[in-house]
């Protein structure tokens, strides 16, 4: 684990010398608390602090790197996923609203349009979608039933997950983990330590939150 924060602490601080106005730091900080990511990016806007960024790429650099692998295969991908979604980070820290979402969910937003870019020669769709289709008769869609179709996974998020930070803490984390990095329900369960049906529970719950969220949006 000291080798991993150590590496980490290696790439914010060369990333940092390629930002504009990051001076050089080796300085590695410790994790963020959930409610200081959100507070990270407002020193970041209006500070350009450092550390506070130091703090934000070594705490999300190895999670994104792990879900760039599992979405590419390749970690040389993954690799320059990270490195562009932590630059869009740095420069766009301005443009977070906390009132709109978790810092969470807007860095695996930023994520998720940075792996659509890279993969948007191969990939075709018009980017338009009712909450009719969010919800056909009734149901919730299973992450699992979707992996053939990440395209549709990638838009039905984009329409939810600016109302994640809404949602009770608990529905929150489960929907961040299925919609934002794309784990399939089982891993989900057992990345959290709890009982599968509970997973399922906890979605089903926040959904019937979210569908009456962007109903009300589209009236």
């Amino acid at each position: 684990m000291l080798d991993q924060r150590r590496t980490y602490g290696h790439h914010a601080s060369q990333f940092a010398n390629n930002s504009p106005g990051l001076m050089d730091t080796t300085e590695t900080a410790s994790p963020l608390n959930l409610g200081q990511w959100e507070e990270a990016l407002g020193l970041i806007a209006i500070n350009r602090d450092k550390s506070a960024y130091a703090g934000l790429f070594n705490y999300f650099a190895p999670r994104l790197k792990a879900f760039g692998i599992k979405m590419f295969g390749n970690e040389q991908q993954a690799m320059e996923m990270v490195q562009d979604t932590m630059l869009n980070v740095w420069q766009k820290a301005a443009l977070f609203d906390p009132t709109r979402g978790c810092a969470s969910t807007w860095i695996y937003t930023i994520a998720r349009n940075v792996r659509f870019d890279m993969l948007r020669k191969k990939q075709s769709r018009k980017d338009d979608i009712s909450a009719d289709d969010l919800w056909s008769d009734g149901d919730y869609p299973e992450q699992e039933d979707l992996q053939s179709h990440s395209w549709d996974l990638y838009i039905i998020a984009e329409k939810i997950a600016p109302h994640f930070a809404a949602l009770p803490p608990a529905q929150r984390v489960v929907m961040e983990k299925v919609y934002l990095e794309e784990n399939s329900h089982q891993e989900v369960a057992e990345q959290l330590g709890i009982p599968l049906g509970t997973v399922k529970s906890r979605i089903r719950l926040a959904l019937d939150r979210l569908r009456e969220a962007v109903d009300g949006q589209q009236r």
